[in-house]
């Protein structure tokens, strides 16, 4: 059976991003074209599709690490401050992105709350994943025949 652990990120987020585009709950909020994805950003994302992207990525670390809970996730999109001349600090990315799209995740029964643990993914969730994982790994394989042979 093909997991998310058995195939390329990139091609993985990308493909889910699609799927979560095309699910009703998961909109982009009004406010997502303007907002920063955190303070170590100069500007708003240029990707008009990055919501979905950033909430592919978010479904992913939750079927990785999960149970998680936002200030883990928070920690996992973290990046560099520029001070200045003073040396750089990481710094965590937007906890209002994160705690909504789970929010939406939630709603679509891809998430569920674990009391006072965090969020994991659902059998509904799981199964998303491990399809479009599947659906990852014949592209790859099609792509470059002398893997499969391993």
């Amino acid at each position: 059976m093909t997991t998310v652990y058995d195939v390329p990120p990139e091609n993985l987020i990308k493909k889910l991003a699609e799927k979560l585009k095309a699910i009703e709950v998961c909109k982009q909020p009004e406010w997502a074209p303007f907002v920063k994805t955190g303070v170590n950003r100069e500007r708003a994302p240029v990707d008009p599709d990055w919501w979905y992207i950033r909430e592919a990525a978010i479904l992913r670390k939750v079927y990785i690490h999960g149970p998680i809970g936002t200030m883990h996730l928070r920690a996992e999109f973290t990046g560099a401050r520029d001070r200045g001349s003073k040396p750089n600090i990481a710094k965590m990315s937007s906890g209002s992105i994160v705690r909504t799209a789970l929010q939406q995740l939630e709603e679509a029964q891809l998430v569920k709350t674990v009391k006072g643990r965090g969020r994991e993914v659902t059998p509904g969730g799981r199964k998303l994943l491990d399809n479009i994982a599947y659906e990852v790994l014949k592209e790859v394989i099609n792509e470059h025949p002398d893997l499969g042979k391993y």
